[in-house]
């Protein structure tokens, strides 16, 4: 079983539209949809923008499914100079970029009680999702992703996550759910299409390339899933 989760219709839709036999299901707060893709049993769902949405949801997935593996599909602000709008950041690690109890001594990223600040992905999932987009003719490039329950859309924002964090990208859901799949013990791995340059420009470009963004990470995960 392959568990799918975005934050937004117009990441999913794309995947949604492929998958045979679709049944709709409800658990909580949470609209799941199974049924198979790509020949494999999948579940997906939206989650809602933000850590604690998706939070909510890859538990309720993990909970009421018991996925092998679960992925997070979308679009993401870039903070690397190797990647432009349409091309694809894949984690090798996720971090929570507005996690901070540096002052009571900790590291700031550090979460508290399982005492992480980098959530490792599964690295054959990594290969395979670099190898589906070699063969797609996508641009990516694979590093740190670091989330959080803000639209970085301002240079100094942007900068501070580089400095502290090293991160290549910026989004608003993969770390939670990388967390949630830690502390359960499922494998994850977090692909996000390149939407704005997480600077002052992305209040323009998010809009206006969301839908394109999202068509490419959603048509990477299918390919993904496929080798």
């Amino acid at each position: 079983m392959i568990g799918i989760i975005a934050a937004k219709d117009c990441e999913l839709e794309l995947i949604e539209g492929r998958m045979t036999s679709p049944v709709h299901e409800t658990h909580g707060a949470i609209s799941f949809v199974r049924g198979t893709l790509e020949g494999r049993d999948a579940v997906i769902a939206v989650c809602g923008v933000g850590k604690v949405f998706a939070a909510m949801c890859a538990e309720a997935m993990i909970i009421d499914y018991s996925p092998d593996f679960v992925i997070n599909t979308g679009v993401g602000g870039t903070l690397s100079d190797k990647l432009s709008i349409g091309d694809v950041a894949i984690a090798s690690k996720l971090c929570q970029h507005d996690m901070d109890t540096s002052a009571v001594g900790d590291e700031v990223g550090l979460v508290s009680g399982i005492n992480k600040v980098y959530f490792d992905a599964d690295g054959e999932a990594v290969t395979k999702l670099s190898e589906a987009a070699r063969e797609m003719g996508i641009n990516t490039f694979v590093g740190t992703v670091a989330s959080g329950d803000k639209f970085i859309a301002e240079k100094a924002d942007k900068d501070r996550i580089v400095s502290v964090f090293g991160a290549v990208a910026c989004e608003m859901e993969g770390a939670a759910i990388a967390q949630v799949c830690c502390v359960n013990g499922v494998p994850f791995a977090v692909c996000r299409a390149i939407s704005d340059n997480a600077d002052g420009t992305a209040c323009d470009d998010f809009p206006a390339f969301i839908k394109a963004s999202a068509a490419v990470s959603a048509e990477l995960v299918c390919r993904f899933l496929r080798l």
